[in-house]
């Protein structure tokens, strides 16, 4: 059996909130980087956009978009600068060694676009 390797997909396509899984994206990044151990920051490039490190289970997704409606509704206006403010940094810190991720079992990166925007588009700082 062959196997592909997809750089992202997407993990979840909801009204107000598109997910993508860029875990192999990274890994494949973190690899072929020049240090063996060190920190990856992974920074979403879009501005209405911000990265996790989190299981990746559709409920979950559906049970953060609620949330954030909760929050912030969507009729209100500058909502995605509301909810960033709320959520804290866009960028998250992965440590790495060997040239792997050091993720729990279940645990993906993640690239959540709060505007609805489709383009999963972040940098890669390797420091090690």
């Amino acid at each position: 059996m062959t196997s592909v390797q997809i750089p992202h997909s997407v993990a979840a396509a909801l009204p107000t909130l598109s997910v993508f899984d860029i875990t192999n994206e990274v890994s494949r990044d973190v690899a072929s980087g020049s240090a063996p151990s060190g920190i990856a920051y992974v920074t979403a490039a879009m501005p209405t956009s911000l990265v996790r490190v989190s299981e990746r289970e559709s409920g979950f997704f559906c049970d953060i978009e609620a949330l954030l409606e909760n929050l912030v509704p969507r009729a209100r206006r500058d909502r995605e600068r509301m909810l960033l403010a709320l959520l804290g940094p866009r960028t998250e810190q992965i440590p790495f060694d060997g040239g792997r991720l050091c993720l729990g079992q279940w645990q993906r990166v993640l690239l959540f676009c709060l505007d609805g925007d489709t383009r999963a588009e972040f940098t890669l700082t390797l420091l090690g």
